[in-house]
C-alpha cells in the first residue's frame, strides 16, 4: 500500500512543484536551481525504491512486536482509534525527529533531508534511504499499545504526506495556525542553520509538541533563514548524500585512540569529534556570514540533457515501483541497480564533471539494452536504439564548450 500511494502521489508532487515555480517566477522570488532540484527528486526516488525492500524489515518488525507482545488490540473500526493513532504517531515522530538532530548516528540518516541549500517543494522529497535501520524503534510503543499494523501504516502515510506542503517559501505566516500546526513558516525555521533557528520545530503535523517540550522558535522578520547544514555536502550525487555523514563518523572513529571515544562518535551530539580526528582533519568554525551556496557552473545544453535524463530515470523508477513486488528478486534488483547507477551518473553530470560524460556514453546504451531484456514487451530494438542514438548525439552537442563571445 505504502509504495502504491507514493507512486500515485508522485505526479501530484511534480505538478505542485511546477505550480510553485510559476508562482515564484511571477513574484520574482525563485527558489529552484536545476542541480539542487534534480538531486532532491533523485533522493526521494531512491528512498522510495530502496523502501520497497527495507520497509519489509521495519514494518515487519512492527508486525512482529504487535503479534507477540501487544497489551491489547484496538478496534480500528472506531473513529477515535484513528484519531488517537495519528496523534500518537505524530508524538513519537517528534521524538524520532528530535533525536535525529541530537545523536550522531541518527543524524547521519536524517541529514539527507537538510542538505539542500534551497527551500521548496522538491526539498520535501529529499529523504534518506537509511532511516529504516533505527527509526522503527521509536514506534514500538504503538505496536505494544495494540494499534493494528494497517492503521499504523495509514497514519504514517498521512503524517508524511502532510509535510510535503510545508516545504515552501511561497506561503507566509498563517497566524493562529502557526501556533498549533507545523506550517511553512515554522518549518522554514527548522531547516535553518542560524544560531536562533538550529535544532527547533520538530513537529510533523502538530507544532504543539515543540511548545510543550521547549523546542519551538517562531520565524523572525529580522532574521532571514539560511538553509542547509553546518557541514555542507557540496555535491548533487544522491549516493554520496546518503553516505557522506556516515563516512565522516567512521573516519573519526578510526582516528580515535580509545574505545570509549569510538563509541561516543556515534552517540554524541552532531559536531562532537575526538581530539585525534580534530588534529588530523580540522574543520573550519561555522560562520553564518561565510555560507556560500554550492552552485557549480553547468552549460545550458548539458543542463537540459540532465533534466531530460532525470525524467527518464524517474519514469523507469515509477515502472519499478509498479512491478517490483511481483517480479522475482534477482530481476527486480537488476532494475534497481540500473536506477541507482543512473542517478549516480546523472548527479555527476549536474555537477558539471566532464569525466562523467564517458560514464554516460556507456550508461545510455547499456540501460536501453538492459530494459529490452528485463522488461516484458519492451520496445523493440528498432525503436530503442534510435532513441539511444538521439540521446548520445544530444549529449555530444550539449557537452561542447560554448563558443567564445565576439568582441
Amino acid at each position: 500500500m505504502y509504495e502504491k500511494v507514493l507512486l500515485w502521489a508522485t505526479p501530484v508532487f511534480l505538478v505542485l512543484m511546477a505550480l510553485e515555480c510559476v508562482v515564484a517566477a511571477v513574484r520574482r522570488k525563485s527558489t529552484y536551481r536545476l542541480g539542487d532540484a534534480v538531486a532532491s527528486v533523485s533522493l526521494g526516488a531512491l528512498s522510495t525504491y530502496v523502501g520497497v525492500y527495507t520497509r519489509l524489515l521495519s514494518f515487519g518488525l512492527y508486525v512482529l512486536v504487535f503479534d507477540a507482545w501487544r497489551l491489547t488490540t484496538l478496534d480500528d473500526r472506531l473513529p477515535w482509534v484513528w484519531c488517537a493513532a495519528l496523534v500518537a504517531y505524530d508524538f513519537l515522530y517528534y521524538w524520532n525527529h528530535r533525536l535525529g538532530h541530537e545523536i550522531n548516528v541518527l543524524w547521519a540518516a536524517h541529514v539527507v533531508h537538510h542538505q539542500s541549500e534551497e527551500f521548496n517543494l522538491s526539498t520535501a522529497l529529499r529523504q534518506t534511504s537509511s532511516g529504516f535501520l533505527l527509526s522503527w524503534i521509536f514506534y514500538v510503543p504503538m505496536a505494544l499499545a495494540g494499534v493494528p499494523p494497517k492503521l499504523f501504516l495509514f497514519v504514517s502515510l498521512v503524517d508524511l504526506l502532510y509535510q510535503f506542503w510545508i516545504h515552501t517559501e511561497q506561503i507566509g505566516s498563517l497566524g493562529v495556525l502557526d501556533r498549533i500546526l507545523a506550517t511553512p513558516s515554522n518549518h522554514r525555521v527548522h531547516h535553518g542553520v542560524n544560531d536562533r533557528y538550529v535544532d527547533t520545530n520538530y513537529g510533523g503535523i502538530l507544532i504543539l509538541w515543540d511548545r510543550l517540550f521547549g523546542t519551538f522558535q517562531p520565524e523572525l522578520a529580522d532574521e532571514p533563514v539560511v538553509y542547509g547544514t553546518r557541514d555542507p555536502l557540496r555535491s548533487w550525487n544522491p549516493l554520496w548524500a546518503n553516505l557522506h555523514t556516515y563516512a565522516g563518523l567512521v573516519r573519526d572513529a578510526l582516528d580515535a585512540r580509545s574505545w570509549a571515544d569510538r563509541v561516543r562518535v556515534f552517540v554524541a551530539r552532531p559536531g562532537w569529534r575526538p581530539q585525534e580526528a580534530i588534529a588530523r582533519r580540522p574543520k573550519p568554525t561555522f560562520e553564518l556570514a561565510a555560507v556560500r551556496k554550492y552552485d557549480p557552473s553547468l552549460e545550458t545544453g548539458l543542463g537540459a540533457y540532465c533534466l531530460l535524463q532525470g525524467f527518464i530515470v524517474l519514469a523507469i523508477g515509477a515502472y519499478f515501483m509498479a512491478v517490483a513486488p511481483s517480479w522475482d528478486p534477482s530481476r527486480a534488483l537488476a532494475l534497481l541497480g540500473i536506477l541507482v547507477v543512473s542517478q549516480w551518473i546523472v548527479g555527476g553530470l549536474t555537477e558539471g564533471r566532464r569525466g562523467y560524460l564517458w560514464f554516460e556514453a556507456l550508461r545510455v546504451p547499456l540501460v536501453a539494452t538492459a530494459l529490452a531484456v528485463l522488461v516484458p514487451g519492451a520496445a523493440p530494438a528498432l525503436v530503442v536504439f534510435p532513441i539511444v542514438a538521439g540521446c548520445l548525439v544530444w549529449l555530444w552537442f550539449a557537452a561542447r564548450p560554448l563558443p567564445p563571445v565576439a568582441a
